[in-house]
């Protein structure tokens, strides 16, 4: 069992410029967000970051995979599900005049709102929580216990109580404790996260409490994406038998979970500006989901080109028979599907090898299922589990950089095959599509960097990379694509000039807000989309 890491304390009195608040990923989980938020904090060398890192429990993390920047002055570890957040237990009667005002609460939540009627119910629930509903009336008191039963029976369509006990406690816990954690936390001039859900929450919360401005940069729309994972847990308790639902029934349980993240979402997109997505699709879904689009605006993700560039000159007149998948061994990765791709594709072209570059620690019983799905395919002589790569050193070694993901925003690793000379065949899901095929005339114009195939489809996919490998011309051709695209419209220093437009706009409105003076709101989104002209350097906080 992992030892739970050391907090990082800043001395009293340091200066906080940024504070990030991370959900399951930097700087103990590989992948792409992790690796934006290593190139952000690195790329403002002249701010001070201080890290929140929130997880589930600490035995569910091993050794951080990146080395913190020097400007990283405080880093604070949260974990939702630990014991140790929790209070002693005791019996407590507790108040019926507390029960009273949970009820009032939950009606007003359950009615649509505008967005200053949340911001007020949050800060009335915020005061609560601290003064009279605490997480020991929650979990111990009697009147809770009073107040969950009536409303099992008024609410819930599920037969077992124990289910619902323990979901409703589960659901709430970690609203608690963040909210106790926030107490906690120094201040900070600027709050930033990097998704809705517990760290938006948070980030919520701090925002009202401080009265700083919140910075939402959401790479994937995180409710969908907890959606699809909701459908699939096991952990979650559905006891309506399969012949007794409906087309499409998610189950009491699930359709709770997905309603607690949809309002943890609106929680987040009413305190932050901007509301940052990757590419247009996404920004339109913000706004469906209740952003208010006045703050909405797009910054796409950007590599530093040179280490990449550098290894073109490695890579072989013939492209190596290698379709690779570099990500997470995690179902949203769909790894199953890109195995039986390999499959198919080899029988097209029988050196072809499949590998798969990435941590299989998240979920070692999904990494144990796509080895024995290689094992029954009989493609152990094909398929290669690597691990974790250095993707420099990998890149002169594959022909195409391959993803089977059934959920991606704008995936870094695409653009890091592009400018070291690599294809790629993707799902189309997230910005695939604008990245392999173009985004308006201009990028049209440079062609198709791969191809684009339907989730899950297997045939589609092996089929897409075999024609892409056994094709010099076509190759050819989506190599120069993707070379162009990445250098002329996803480069590092092109994500870093808005980025330090949206840090220096809100450190402004940071000391603005403590003079009194109230915010414009949308200003640097609206630069952003293009509707107002940037400002002049000399003008900028």
């Amino acid at each position: 069992m992992n030892t739970m890491p050391a907090d990082l304390v800043p001395p009293p009195g340091t200066r906080i410029d940024v504070m990030l608040l991370l959900e399951g990923t930097y700087p103990y989980v590989s992948g792409g967000v992790s690796s934006w938020v290593h190139q952000i904090v690195s790329g403002f060398a002249d701010l001070q970051f201080h890290i929140v890192f929130i997880g589930s429990r600490p035995e569910d993390y091993a050794q951080p995979r990146y080395q913190m920047p020097k400007n990283v002055v405080g880093l604070t570890h949260h974990y939702l599900f630990s014991e140790a957040v929790l209070p002693p237990p005791r019996e407590w009667r507790g108040d019926p005049r507390t029960a009273e005002v949970v009820e009032r609460l939950h009606d007003e939540l359950r009615r649509k709102q505008h967005a200053a009627a949340r911001a007020e119910l949050l800060a009335r629930s915020l005061k609560l929580m601290r003064e009279d509903m605490t997480l020991a009336y929650l979990l111990h008191s009697h009147e809770s216990w009073r107040y969950m039963t009536e409303q099992y029976q008024l609410r819930c369509t599920d037969p077992s109580f124990v289910d619902y006990f323990w979901t409703v406690r589960t659901m709430h816990t970690p609203l608690w404790t963040l909210a106790d954690l926030a107490e906690q936390l120094p201040p900070a001039r600027v709050y930033h996260t990097v998704s809705t859900g517990y760290a938006g929450y948070l980030g919520a919360v701090l925002s009202r409490r401080h009265h700083r401005p919140l910075v939402l940069s959401e790479h994937g729309i995180y409710t969908k994406e907890r959606r699809i994972d909701l459908f699939s847990a096991q952990w979650i308790s559905d006891n309506l038998p399969v012949l007794e639902r409906t087309a499409g029934e998610t189950g009491y349980f699930r359709e709770l979970w997905i309603r607690m993240f949809e309002s943890l979402g609106q929680m987040c997109y009413d305190a932050a500006d901007p509301v940052i997505a990757l590419y247009e699709t996404n920004r339109q879904r913000q706004i469906a989901d209740g952003a208010d689009a006045r703050t909405t605006c797009n910054i796409a993700n950007g590599i530093h080109v040179g280490p990449f560039a550098a290894t073109r000159t490695q890579r072989p007149e013939v492209p190596p028979p290698v379709m690779c998948l570099i990500g997470r061994v995690v179902p949203i990765k769909d790894v199953k599907t890109f195995i039986r791709a390999v499959r198919v594709a080899s029988n097209r072209i029988p050196e072809l090898e499949g590998w798969i570059a990435g941590p299989e620690d998240e979920n070692p019983e999904y990494a144990r299922e796509c080895r024995e799905l290689t094992r029954s395919l009989d493609l152990e002589h094909k398929v290669r589990f690597l691990g974790f790569q250095k993707l420099v050193e990998l890149m002169p070694k594959i022909g195409l950089v391959v993803l089977s993901s059934i959920s991606e925003a704008l995936p870094l690793v695409l653009l890091e095959g592009y400018a070291a000379g690599v294809p790629a065949v993707t799902t189309d899901v997230g910005s695939c599509k604008q990245l392999i095929y173009g985004l308006g005339p201009e990028d049209e114009a440079l062609g198709a960097s791969g191809e684009v195939v339907g989730i899950a489809d297997a045939q589609a996919l092996g089929q897409a990379c075999a024609r892409l490998l056994s094709d010099p011309d076509a190759y050819r051709r989506a190599q120069s694509a993707g070379i162009e695209r990445v250098e002329r419209y996803y480069t590092q220093p092109l994500m870093f000039e808005k980025y330090r437009l949206v840090y220096e706009d809100a450190l402004a409105r940071s000391e603005a807000r403590q003079r009194g003076v109230p915010d414009e709101v949308g200003r640097v989104a609206t630069i952003l989309r293009g509707e107002a002209p940037w400002p002049a350097r000399e003008e900028s906080a």
